[in-house]
């Protein structure tokens, strides 16, 4: 019996998808610490303290996002970013309890288990690095 849901064609597209969405969302994370946008209404920005560790870690979120998004060295850039929300967590919320649900800590399990997806399976097709022959 045929699949009636042939996603193994658009895969490699998902995968892209996937890039693209996941680091526009993390992107946003960075520029919230070091720009203070995106902002909640009537909400006053957090910056992060030019030098501190918060300051570092939004620049890899940043640069490291922006980087991924286009599927620039992907790979390698992945891998960094899924270390760097590894760290987030153990560093900010596992000590607040072991529920990622609880401590607030959803979003830095996910990153970083998504960056680490991206780092083994590659950018998929639309990306610059497929576009340099570098995506395999």
């Amino acid at each position: 019996m045929s699949n009636p849901f042939p996603t193994s064609r658009i895969a490699p597209q998902l995968l892209s998808v996937l890039r693209i969405v996941g680091a526009f969302l993390f992107i946003a994370h960075g520029s919230a610490k070091l720009l203070g946008f995106p902002i909640a209404p009537g909400a006053e920005p957090h910056l992060a303290p030019t030098g501190s560790l918060v300051w570092v870690a939004a620049w890899l979120e940043f640069v490291g996002g922006a980087l991924v998004l286009v599927g620039a060295f992907t790979r390698p850039i992945a891998f960094l970013l899924s270390g760097l929300m590894a760290v987030a967590y153990f560093m900010s919320h596992a000590p607040n309890g072991f529920w990622p649900l609880l401590n607030r800590g959803e979003l830095a399990v996910l990153f970083s288990f998504l960056f680490l997806y991206l780092s083994a399976a590659g950018p998929g097709p639309w990306s610059v690095d497929a576009v340099r022959g570098r995506s395999k």
